[in-house]
């Protein structure tokens, strides 16, 4: 990191970091999470054990040892991760509401952490948007938490293929809890929304893609506790159009059907959402209000009538983009775009937790010290949010000239 924290600074971080200690309950697993979330925050080129063990001791031995007491720390060590992720979600979210700002979005998203060889938990070869294709790598489910200018993510769980879960012999070698079953993306997702909710994190319009808007399931989960969603969805989810009135028109007919026929009626205006790098960003839109199609049971006049927003980007020869959004109809076309195009800041985010904090750069191979280690990447990144919204942005090179030895102690 090339920011600056002066002593000011270097006061919170180590009250910050006494905290979490006494959340940790464990004097020697305080000294090991200091050690450890000092050389997450530190620049390095790699923020694995090893490399963050000799950062932080310099000398073979004390390297060695230090290495040992981390490494224990991260996979044996049974503290919670729930406990320390709330705390730094609330620090997140005071930081942000001292600058007046409030939860706006939920978003929902996963990324790759590609690996080497077989025996990292939960990996196999799989797509990932982080790569764009199938590759060898472990697929981490997120849910952030965003306010109009900042995103910050609360909570993260492994998904476990059923090449894993079904695997008594992987399971056993991996430290799989026993009570964990099979979970698709989705219901992953819904269990970490529960959680947030239970934990009181003020709610936001759920954003995803259409690997979780796809889902019926994960709809009505959503709208079950309440919460309005703008999620993706493929080009042949079917749905029927509905008039006025909410009565149903026609035949169900997939999303791509629909937008064809709106190309002929005129349907499509151009929105303006954001000003981009070079230029604003604008696209054509139609939204229409229909009602989702899937074989569930359930009478198509019993369920919710939606807003379908259909996107026709520049240079396509048709509409390419669909969303489903529970925002009221009375909103703005503009507003309404403007609300569901706010998922774009989670791969920069993704990067830079990735760049900074070294997300994806933990070898270890059990379940455990997968989960612990993003907690610890989570308790730094809410910590740096509070630092740019103070306005006051931290350096390694002040913080490692204040205090070099002390943190990890």
């Amino acid at each position: 990191m090339d920011d600056l924290l002066d002593r000011d600074g270097v006061q919170r971080i180590e009250a910050y970091f006494e905290d979490v200690g006494r959340l940790l309950g464990d004097v020697r697993r305080k000294g090991s999470f200091a050690a450890y979330a000092r050389g997450l925050l530190l620049d390095g080129d790699r923020k694995s054990v090893e490399p963050i063990a000799a950062r932080v001791c310099g000398e073979p031995v004390a390297t060695k040892r230090m290495h040992d007491r981390i490494l224990n720390f991260l996979v044996d060590s049974t503290w919670s991760d729930r406990t320390i992720r709330l705390f730094a979600a609330r620090h997140g979210l005071d930081a942000m509401a001292a600058v007046g700002e409030q939860v706006s979005h939920w978003i929902i998203d996963d990324t790759g952490f590609i690996k080497q060889g077989s025996h990292s938990v939960g990996v196999q070869r799989q797509y990932t948007g982080s790569a764009g294709k199938r590759i060898n790598c472990q697929i981490g489910v997120s849910l952030s938490i965003a306010s109009p200018n900042h995103h910050l993510p609360i909570d993260f769980d492994l998904f476990i293929p059923e090449s894993w879960t079904s695997k008594p012999k992987r399971r056993a070698e991996a430290r799989i809890p026993p009570d964990l079953v099979f979970r698709t993306k989705p219901q992953i997702a819904v269990d970490m929304i529960a959680r947030a909710l239970d934990d009181g994190i003020p709610p936001g319009l759920v954003l995803a893609d259409a690997a979780y808007g796809d889902s019926s399931d994960f709809r009505k989960s959503l709208r079950d506790r309440g919460l309005d969603y703008a999620v993706g969805i493929r080009n042949g989810t079917k749905v029927w159009r509905v008039d006025a009135k909410l009565r149903r028109r026609g035949p169900a007919i997939s999303v791509r059907e629909l937008g064809l026929a709106l190309m002929g009626d005129g349907g499509f205006r151009r929105v303006t959402w954001r000003e981009g790098t070079g230029a604003a960003l604008s696209s054509r839109f139609a939204i229409v209000r229909v009602v989702p199609f899937h074989d569930d049971g359930w009478h198509p006049d019993v369920r919710e009538d939606v807003g379908l927003v259909i996107e026709w980007e520049q240079g396509e020869a048709t509409p390419n983009k669909f969303t489903l959004t529970t925002l009221p109809a009375r909103l703005s076309k503009r507003k309404t775009v403007r609300r569901i195009k706010e998922r774009y800041r989670t791969e920069r985010v993704y990067q830079e937790l990735k760049g900074q904090f070294g997300l994806d750069h933990y070898e270890g191979r059990r379940y455990p010290g997968w989960h612990h280690h993003i907690s610890c990447v989570l308790i730094c990144n809410a910590f740096i949010l509070g630092e740019r919204l103070r306005s006051f942005p931290p350096s390694a090179a002040r913080y490692r000239q204040a205090r070099p030895v002390a943190l990890a102690a």
